[in-house]
């Protein structure tokens, strides 16, 4: 198991390891040839991390410690604004834009608390595909299986955490872009409740949608992460007792054409979580249903990816990845109309299904209907299409309804990983962690 930051800071703390040590074993790793590293990052800044972690060690000798992140080496995603960088958003497109004045608040809350930032992570080009893959940086390979892709769009930033060149990660979450790829890299992906947290000063594809929350090995790293982000006093909620939660599971739409090692894991996780008394109940969410039809048109995404884009497309379009490129064009044929017809399904829809699951501690449901594809099955534009709707169906779900969300791993030893969900109500975003911590080692055979 790779170290959580609960255990690196005690060992911080008590003088078995130093910043400037986890700092130079994470940047071999990102370094090692033999390693995913010049996949997994598009910046590394060695120097900076190295300056950062000594800056840290000497505070600590003199007993000031930031946060229980202080010294840790995380990385972040590209598409966020560091003070002196371009922000390329896994694009070659903004390559001559201006360099950014000021770091993205989110960064900024990182380098407060002590955090040591490694580097940059590769993602899908502007965060638009649930795949991972990029045409232009390289795709990192999938720590259970390197021929298989890593999950997006936080791509890197899932790798960075299992290959340990990162103790916790950066990523955004629109359509499941931190879940997708927690999930089918084995680890836990925790989505805040959007307005939590803020978005300025990074690279946007839905403002509507976007989110950012952490990628990491555990659900109390993912507390401690999540409370610099959402500058909130560093706490992580006590776990709550399993008997008597109830969860519900939807029979409509999430469980549909889930494969066979999906649906094995998450039988296998919620006959474990039954057996410690939560009451697993199938629900009635027709509501789900409509979702496709609601968004028909391209939804939030296109229209307002359109609309941030359309003038650098006009510009560069020849450039962009063929498989993020169409889908922002979808956004061209949305009206006026059409998006204020969305804005009330939405409101309307988000207040339908509460009414239903707000019944419930939590809905749960597989993160992702498939394991994560080989990079031959996304090569084709029909193939990557297929995979990325089946890998992005259920996490769409949470943004959509505005709500917190976390998927935590629930494969056995030796089967390709696969995540659990559970998705609370809007601004239960400690409730929800409080539940993860104590059904995260229920559902985790291994």
């Amino acid at each position: 198991m790779n170290p959580t930051i609960q255990q690196l800071a005690a060992d911080l703390a008590n003088g078995r390891t130093t910043s400037r040590k986890l700092t130079e074993e994470a940047l071999a790793r990102i370094k090692d040839p033999k390693g995913e590293g010049e996949r997994a990052f598009i910046r590394v800044w060695p120097s900076q991390a190295l300056a950062a972690a000594e800056a840290c060690d000497l505070l600590r000798r003199e007993g000031l410690v930031a946060s229980p992140l202080a010294g840790i080496p995380v990385s972040i995603k590209n598409l966020c604004d560091v003070k002196g960088e371009t922000t390329l958003a896994g694009s070659i497109v903004r390559k001559q834009q201006s360099i950014a004045t000021q770091d993205a608040p989110v960064v900024a809350r990182l380098r407060a608390a002590g955090a040591v930032i490694v580097g940059s992570t590769n993602m899908s080009e502007f965060a638009f595909s649930g795949v991972g893959f990029n045409p232009h940086y390289g795709t990192p390979g999938n720590p259970a299986d390197r021929k298989r892709v890593p999950g997006g769009s936080s791509s890197g930033a899932a790798v960075s955490v299992t290959d340990r060149m990162a103790v916790a990660a950066l990523g955004t979450d629109t359509g499941g872009s931190v879940r997708i790829p927690a999930a089918v890299c084995g680890i836990v992906g925790f989505k805040p409740t959007a307005r939590r947290v803020p978005i300025d000063g990074v690279v946007p594809l839905s403002t509507s949608l976007d989110s950012i929350g952490p990628l990491a090995n555990s659900v109390e790293c993912c507390a401690i992460v999540d409370a610099v982000f959402a500058a909130e006093p560093s706490h992580v909620p006590e776990a709550v007792p399993l008997a008597g939660l109830r969860f519900g599971v939807p029979k409509q739409t999430v469980m549909d054409d889930v494969d066979a090692g999906v649906a094995k894991a998450f039988d296998r996780a919620c006959k474990a979580l039954s057996a410690k008394g939560v009451k697993i109940e199938q629900i009635d969410l027709p509501q789900l249903n409509e979702l496709a039809s609601v968004n028909a048109k391209g939804g939030f995404a296109a229209s307002e990816a359109y609309a941030w884009h359309h003038k650098l497309i006009a510009r560069r379009g020849n450039v962009y990845d063929p498989f993020v490129h169409p889908r922002i064009m979808r956004g061209k044929e949305m009206s006026a109309a059409d998006y204020v017809d969305l804005l009330g399904a939405r409101a309307d829809l988000q207040k339908r299904v509460s009414a239903i699951t707000s019944n419930y501690d939590a809905v749960v449901m597989p993160t992702c209907a498939i394991t994560a594809p080989t990079l031959d099955e996304v090569s084709t534009p029909e193939g990557f299409t297929k995979k990325n709707m089946l890998l992005l169906r259920n996490t769409t779900v949470g943004n959509f309804l505005d709500r917190c969300a976390i998927s935590l791993p629930c494969h056995a030893s030796g089967e390709l990983p696969v995540g659990f969900m559970l998705m609370g109500e809007a601004m239960a975003d400690k409730r929800l962690l409080a539940m993860a911590r104590s059904v995260a080692p229920v559902v985790n055979p291994h």
